[in-house]
């Protein structure tokens, strides 16, 4: 049943009564869910997909493989694909991807390996999402492309030139990610950023090699750790994320060791617990860029400031996310400070204000922990959590049980 408050225009966050004790349990990870659907669709034969995320980026990703040639079956978090081997429907084809840069940006070469006319498109706001790089990618590749930001209109051939193509690493792994998923040999040049995201990819290609196959999906370390943050907000918190632990796959499980740098521990059972001592810290971020509103909101009720480093290039995400957060919190009456890689939280008593969440996912579910603590924090738009977490609010309930 879809959450109601998915269609308010704002919605109040409720203080917690005590330090939240739970093992909450989150959806599947984006990331692995739409590569594997990649994968699915260019192997041969089957492919059962367990414990996938079923949300907006997900359903926008399996839409497109199936309207590329993939027979696709969903039921609950279950998806099996049947795949095309690389025989692509053929063009002209119109994909429209919604909100979702993943599809976008790995779906731009895998339209090489057809043959025809495609045209990729999307929301207003991912075509304001750079994709220049892809695009010169596939140029150099020999792939003939129109345009420079969505919409693009790309003339398939039918493979990538086996040649080695470079990328810079400093804009956005996904461009280095979507290639290697199509097959291409990629020269990342430069400051990789989001490097465990390639890791990924590569992790997910290899469970596939190109045939049908049975894979697992880890909860969304990214998702976890806007509960692992609450933990740690409350002196006697206790947080942990059922199937989530040390071993992930997901670089953003390193957000817990951030949590632990705070102040924070891990107890023996994977749980998440407040001490009581929560420190100010100063961290780069570049490898795990998604937490960083995640932290920048639980930085609030720190004994020191907080700097996060090394992050310009979330300014091409959903929105500007280093403005975004450095208005919001202003706006709660926090100082912050930006920077051109980042910015610092001066923690202080927030003051209560409507949060505006500019369409981000993220900064409606960053910005609500700060909620849990201070009364009077409302969340301007909260359905636009649907990107990649529509549950996100009930399980946010489940803190207060």
């Amino acid at each position: 049943m879809t959450d109601a408050r998915l269609a308010l225009a704002e919605l109040a966050v409720e203080p917690l009564a005590g330090p939240p004790h739970a093992v909450v349990r989150v959806p599947g990870s984006k990331s692995l869910t739409n590569r594997a659907l990649v994968c699915a669709l260019l192997a041969s034969g089957r492919s059962v997909l367990t414990g996938a995320l079923d949300a907006d980026d997900t359903r926008a990703m399996a839409e497109a493989v199936a309207r590329l040639g993939a027979a696709v079956a969903w039921e609950g978090t279950t998806i099996t694909v049947d795949g095309t081997g690389g025989e692509l429907t053929p063009g002209p084809l119109t994909l429209h991807v919604r909100d979702s840069g993943t599809c976008a940006r790995f779906l731009a070469p895998v339209l090489a390996l057809g043959r025809g006319r495609y045209v990729l498109d999307g929301s207003e706001q991912l075509r304001r999402r750079p994709m220049r790089p892809m695009v010169e990618a596939l140029r150099s590749l020999g792939v003939e492309v129109q345009g420079d930001s969505l919409p693009l209109t790309i003339l398939g051939t039918g493979s990538l030139l086996p040649s080695e193509v470079a990328v810079p690493g400093g804009v956005s792994s996904q461009f280095i990610s979507g290639l290697l998923l199509a097959g291409a040999r990629v020269r990342a040049e430069g400051d990789v950023v989001s490097r465990p995201y390639i890791e990924m990819t590569e992790h997910v290609r290899a469970a596939f090699a190109g045939q049908g196959t049975d894979f697992a999906i880890e909860p969304d370390a990214t998702a976890a750790s806007y509960f692992y943050a609450a933990a740690a907000m409350f002196d006697g918190g206790s947080v942990a994320v059922e199937g989530l632990g040390p071993d992930s796959v997901q670089g953003d499980i390193a957000f817990v060791d951030r949590l632990v740098e705070m102040g924070a521990r891990l107890d023996g059972q994977n749980a998440l617990v407040g001490t009581g001592t929560f420190r100010g810290i100063t961290v780069d971020l570049r490898d795990t860029p998604d937490v960083a509103q995640t932290l920048a909101a639980a930085a609030v009720f720190a004994d020191g400031p907080t700097t996060i480093t090394g992050i310009g290039f979330v300014r091409g995400h959903e929105t500007d996310r280093i403005k975004a957060v450095v208005t919001e919190l202003r706006r709660l009456g926090l100082q912050a400070d930006e920077a051109d890689d980042g910015f610092t939280v001066h923690p202080a008593p927030p003051r209560p204000a409507l949060v505006e969440t500019y369409g981000d996912h993220r900064m409606a579910m960053a910005f609500a922990l700060i909620g849990l603590k201070t009364p009077g924090i409302r969340i301007k738009d909260p359905g636009c959590v649907a990107k990649t977490f529509p549950e996100f609010w009930s399980v946010l309930d489940g803190l207060r049980r």
